[in-house]
């Protein structure tokens, strides 16, 4: 999340937004949303990873990750789902995203 927020600007520049969501409990989620310019929501369930197509992880009972970048029309152009801390979508990728899609619409 910090990779977000020294990003945000660069984000929103180009007309993004970020929200993030954790399986924590609002005091967790809460110390991971300090300094962050972001809405960052806490309580995520099972039912809500498994409408999203996360991968919940009966042993420790939580969602992995999953990343969206959704365009303005509420449509999932670009989605990732980790079950580790590599393979997740870098913030800077995200402006390119961002850009490639808004290239694409000329």
């Amino acid at each position: 999340m910090d990779g977000f927020e020294q990003h945000r600007a660069d984000i929103e520049s180009v007309g993004g937004s970020i929200v993030a969501a954790s399986v924590d409990d609002i005091d967790n989620a809460g110390k991971m949303a300090e300094g962050k310019g972001f809405p960052f929501g806490y309580g995520v369930t099972r039912d809500t990873a498994e409408k999203l197509g996360a991968w919940w992880e009966e042993r420790r009972s939580f969602s992995q990750p999953a990343e969206f970048v959704v365009n303005t029309e509420n449509k999932v152009v670009v989605s990732s789902y980790s079950d580790g801390p590599l393979g997740r979508i870098d913030a800077p990728d995200v402006v390119k995203i961002i850009n490639f899609y808004e290239s694409q619409k000329k």
